[in-house]
């Protein structure tokens, strides 16, 4: 059984994706309200549920008359009623707003009425797990888990261990998350995770290109869904620098850097590093690397007929 500590968009997002995969998941209320108050954010919650389910099944992820089955997985319950389904979760997920202060308030009562058996992941996005982790009672059960919007479609959760994570339960956690579809990763505690960290600069860099007259919002959007979206959906960044070769990127940041007159775009020492040492991220020995281009085509070829921008050839 899974639990959701905060039963807003992350929990709904959460729940959604536990029930699909056949769990049963509380939505718990810290928050203490009147029974009126309760019925009406419990009717929301799972109204928005319901909604997302539908909506799921309307672009053909499963047959509409399942919905109420899958919906009626997830229950809502009040800070009264909290202990019992926390001490029964194998993982319990917070997901109240991004406040510190908040979420040790809530993490030490949840890690009390919880006991010391589940695992409880932080879903923040910017707060470094181990700024929060002193509130957890045995933090060696508590790590983050970061998941995408929407996180009942995004396959990746960024997971980052604290200083006194067991590795048997970050083992667990990416055991139980692979479970339901979903694409596990594990990083440090860094300012920012993966993806947001990456997401900033590019959300940043898109709106100075805007503001600087570069390209309109629209064309620049554009080139962010058929050039740099569709080819980092089949390569990794990394694997891409591998692909085009660490001296290219070298090269393009020195002239960026200089043209534009921003350190934003110098290349970090590892990259100097790679090209001293002939060598690239990637370890290709034994690696047939045709068949390895050409899976790459496949998969980018796949993505095209997906988007519909594959056209016939021209033969006459």
């Amino acid at each position: 059984m899974i639990a959701c500590l905060g039963a807003g968009r992350m929990g709904r997002g959460i729940a959604v994706a536990f029930a699909y995969a056949g769990q049963d998941v509380s939505l718990i209320d810290l928050k203490p309200r009147n029974p009126d108050a309760f019925a009406t954010l419990a009717t929301q919650a799972l109204g928005e549920i319901r909604a997302t389910l539908a909506s799921l099944a309307a672009i053909g992820l499963f047959d509409a008359t399942h919905v109420d089955t899958i919906t009626a997985r997830v229950r809502v319950i009040d800070a009264a009623h909290a202990g019992p389904a926390l001490r029964g979760a194998d993982v319990i997920f917070e997901g109240v707003p991004e406040i510190p202060a908040l979420k040790r308030e809530v993490l030490a009562e949840a890690s009390r009425l919880a006991g010391p058996e589940p695992i409880i992941a932080s879903t923040t996005s910017t707060i470094l797990v181990d700024d929060i982790s002193g509130a957890v009672e045995h933090p060696e059960r508590f790590l983050n888990a970061h998941w995408l919007n929407p996180a009942y479609l995004i396959p990746l959760v960024e997971i980052s261990p604290g200083a006194k994570t067991d590795p048997a339960i970050l083992a667990r956690l990416r055991a139980i998350l692979e479970g339901i579809g979903k694409k596990p990763i594990t990083c440090a505690p860094s300012p920012g995770y993966i993806v947001p960290r990456i997401q900033a600069l590019a959300m940043n860099e898109a709106a100075r290109m805007v503001g600087e007259g570069v390209a309109s919002a629209a064309d620049l959007d554009a080139a962010i869904k058929y050039g740099f979206g569709l080819r980092f959906a089949v390569l990794g960044l990394i694997e891409f620098i591998d692909w085009g070769g660490n001296d290219i990127l070298h090269h393009a940041s020195r002239y960026l850097s200089d043209t534009l007159k921003s350190d934003r775009y110098e290349a970090p020492p590892i990259i100097a590093e790679n090209m001293q040492a002939g060598r690239g991220f990637y370890d290709f020995t034994g690696v047939d690397v045709g068949a390895y281009r050409q899976e790459k085509l496949a998969a980018f070829a796949t993505l095209l007929r997906t988007m519909q921008l594959v056209r016939p050839p021209v033969l006459t």
